[in-house]
């Protein structure tokens, strides 16, 4: 049973957002370090990746659908349709590689206080499918429905949003992103323990992580990838309206001309 486990969901290559995380003293103490997916796809991919294999023993790592992607796109050529994660891919190490493309998918651990928990990146049965924290009812039984009985928390990441909700008697937890957030600017993840769970954010300095990125990271499209996620943050509320569609939602409607 473990004691304090930290969930660390969509870096993306945000290498200060997560070096800011990694110095946390409730991440430095968790005893697991749960990474639920989507590390590399990003600005600075090598040294994100390098920096989370530097935990050791002490990660747990889940394959996102970008992690997934990176690897048919250097192993295929198949592009991923974001000019970053293409670029991305092309700078990995082999090793890298390797190891994204042997990831699994979901992890359970016992953990204190929450129970038989089941790790994912976006659902326990689809690393694409959208859920929010608004989602109905109907359309988290048909998520959960093969998840087993025993299973008290599931955690997910992919939507970029943190919120923890009751559904269908289990507790569902998003971290939201360390480093592309949507609602709200810094770098989220979320702690489990004894105390339940605890959604975190960590505030850093994101004037200096931005110009890091420029200067460092060699992607051209840099500067605007840092404006728009760094410094800047998408509204959750025009992020959810976006993603309603895949949700099973109507798509918003455009307001009628007047006259």
């Amino acid at each position: 049973m473990l004691r304090r486990v930290a969930v660390l969901s969509d870096v993306h290559g945000n290498l200060p957002a997560l070096q800011a995380v990694l110095a946390e003293p409730d991440v430095r103490a968790a005893e697991r370090v749960v990474l639920t997916g989507d590390h590399a796809a990003g600005p600075m991919p090598v040294p994100t990746l390098d920096a989370l294999s530097d935990l050791g023993g002490r990660a747990l790592w889940i394959r996102g659908n970008a992690d997934r992607e990176l690897v048919e796109h250097r192993r295929t050529g198949r592009t991923t349709g974001y000019p970053e994660s293409d670029w991305a891919a092309r700078r990995l190490r082999e090793d890298q590689v390797t190891l994204l493309a042997g990831l699994p998918d979901t992890v359970e651990l016992e953990v204190d206080g929450p129970g038989r928990t089941l790790f994912c990146h976006a659902t326990p049965r689809d690393d694409e499918e959208i859920v929010l924290v608004d989602s109905r009812a109907e359309r988290w039984a048909g998520v959960m429905s093969g998840v087993a009985p025993e299973v008290e928390t599931v955690v997910c990441g992919h939507t970029h949003m943190p919120y923890a909700r009751v559904v269908h008697g289990r507790l569902v937890v998003n971290p939201g992103s360390v480093g592309m957030p949507y609602g709200r600017g810094g770098a989220h993840w979320a702690l489990l323990g004894a105390g339940g769970v605890q959604l975190r954010r960590t505030v850093y300095d994101r004037e200096t992580a931005a110009a890091r990125i420029v200067a460092e990271s060699g992607f051209d499209g840099a500067a605007r990838w840092a404006r728009e996620y760094v410094l800047g943050c998408h509204p959750a509320e025009a992020v959810i309206d976006a993603w309603g569609p895949r949700d099973g939602r109507p798509a918003p409607q455009r307001p009628r001309d007047g006259g």
